[in-house]
């Protein structure tokens, strides 16, 4: 049978989820911020108007668009205007020092940057690598700057009809961490991201609607911010913190108050959550979807979790490159007994993608075999922007090398043993970390605990334990060890164990491996 040509790869702009929700909804609430709430059809007047100033000043399909913001509503404007002109959203960790923009700015060749009056260093950086304009979100613009404000004042009450798409025109750079140091920039396109918020609807969040409320208490920058394209395609409210810092209390407060049903975040920030008094003090029976992603979760803060909040927890395994789209585990899967689920299981392969664990020469391995874990399906990205090394390194025959360890059991759940990059070999047994950091944290006096493997000169490297403690806890290295003698491997037990305060964490909330291994060295255990 012939196969007909594709006659087109055209797509709907991801911009017109807004105008079609504005439609449909107009007079519902879209954003609530404090005390003041934007209607959906305001919400899209706004972005319109932003788009028109945008184009009035060049900027078109294809143009990459840096941000440098806080959570707010002018910077959920900025995404859906760059969505809407066809061009490339690329926000930054807000939490970054101003010399971290140099390298984006000119390896996108990003014609602006919006970026909040504290950031205006970060601005000035990426003028002096190719930016061509700057725009204050928040905050007093500087002399000769033009505001977010202005611009839309300046263009109130015109539509803008959003640009043509194809499926696979960018529209949004992922920056992920590189080998180099350097960030890449993960292709993400309409296409691809529309495939993402169907499966988010359909294996995530499922019944979704303008009767649920979100809350937002992760950077829009990462995945906090692919979750809006989801909410917004429903109608569902985003709620916006107003603290400077995370605060269990006002998250639970805003819980309460709006009823809210949908929240994303990291394992640490859930943990935080439900280890907060203040979850005993806030009705949040309301919470429906209490999504977690970015890094395994250790059992014992899991049953923790699912203790305080009640059965809401939503798991997913998948990277920036595949926009969380590689496993899911439900609702109904996890339970506080052990025998009812797959305890360590990040989930089984959501829907239209498929798993295969690889060895190092790509052959598929059988079924409890640890290995490379290997990603196919609509949710991949295109690519890395202008890094040819990089893709060829990520692909092999169509299938995306996540870089993470891993094993499916006969029914396909998925169990992740750790970075390839986070094991380490000593005495020449090879071990995962993860085993050993749940082996650690079921000790009650534990609050959070990171294993990685450091150079020893008789064993090559000998596993070094990281641990702080739950408040008010006392526990030594020699109780702990006794401790763990009963539930590993005598060659997995760590040889050192460094107590701190607390672990080093990432902006986005995460412990990683390489920031505690620089505390390490750096010797500031204290």
């Amino acid at each position: 049978m012939k196969v007909p040509e594709r006659v087109s790869t055209r797509v709907m702009n991801l911009g017109d989820l807004l105008t079609h929700t504005a439609r449909r909804l107009p007079d519902a609430p879209g954003l609530v911020h404090g005390d003041r709430s934007w209607t959906w059809s305001e919400v899209n007047a706004r972005v319109d108007a932003l788009a028109h100033a945008l184009s009035a000043m060049g900027i078109g399909k294809g143009d990459c668009i840096l941000v440098q913001a806080r959570n707010s509503v002018p910077m959920f404007e900025t995404l859906f205007a760059t969505l809407k002109l066809g061009a490339v959203w690329v926000p930054m960790n807000f939490r970054g020092h101003p010399g971290d923009v140099a390298h984006p700015a000119s390896h996108t060749r990003a014609r602006l940057i919006f970026h909040d009056a504290e950031f205006a260093g970060h601005a000035d950086v990426a003028l002096q690598n190719g930016c061509e304009t700057t725009i204050c979100l928040t905050g007093t613009p500087r002399s000769g700057e033009k505001g977010h404000a202005e611009l839309i004042a300046a263009h109130a009450g015109r539509t803008f009809r959003s640009a043509t798409v194809d499926r696979d025109d960018p529209c949004w750079l992922f920056l992920t961490s590189g080998t180099t140091g350097l960030p890449k920039a993960a292709v993400l396109s309409h296409g691809q991201m529309a495939f993402v918020v169907t499966s988010h609807l359909a294996d995530l969040m499922p019944g979704m609607s303008e009767r649920d409320a979100s809350l937002v208490v992760a950077p829009l920058s990462h995945g906090a911010g692919v979750n809006q394209l989801i909410l917004v395609a429903r109608g569902v409210p985003t709620i916006l913190t107003t603290g400077a810092r995370f605060d269990p209390e006002e998250v639970f407060a805003l819980i309460e108050r709006h009823r809210v049903s949908n929240l994303f975040t990291v394992p640490t920030i859930l943990t935080s959550l439900a280890s907060h008094d203040a979850a005993e003090r806030h009705d949040h029976r309301s919470l429906r979807y209490v999504i977690y992603a970015g890094a395994p979760m250790l059992r014992q803060h899991q049953k923790l979790a699912l203790g305080k909040l009640g059965n809401c927890l939503v798991q997913y395994f998948g990277l920036g490159e595949v926009t969380g789209n590689i496993t899911v585990l439900p609702p109904h899967l996890h339970s506080v007994n052990d025998a009812e689920m797959a305890v360590g299981s990040c989930g089984y392969a959501r829907t239209g993608m498929d798993i295969e664990i690889q060895d190092d020469a790509g052959h598929p391995l059988a079924a409890g075999e640890v290995g490379e874990i290997c990603a196919i399906g609509p949710a991949v990205f295109n690519g890395y922007h202008r890094n040819d090394k990089a893709n060829a390194a990520a692909f092999r025959e169509g299938w995306f090398r996540t870089g993470d360890m891993g094993y499916l059991d006969e029914r396909g759940f998925l169990f992740i043993t750790g970075r390839q990059s986070d094991m380490f070999i000593s005495g020449g047994s090879n071990i995962y970390p993860l085993e050993i950091e749940n082996a650690i944290a079921a000790h009650p006096s534990v609050a959070e605990a990171c294993v990685l493997g450091m150079p020893d000169p008789k064993w090559g490297e000998c596993g070094v334990a990281v641990v702080s403690l739950g408040h008010g806890q006392t526990l030594d290295a020699q109780a702990l060890t006794s401790f763990l003698e009963d539930r590993l491997a005598a060659y997995k037990i760590p040889r050192e164990v460094v107590f701190v305060d607390q672990l080093p964490k990432s902006s986005y909330g995460k412990i990683t491996k390489k920031m505690v291994r620089e505390f390490l060295l750096a010797g500031d255990q204290g």
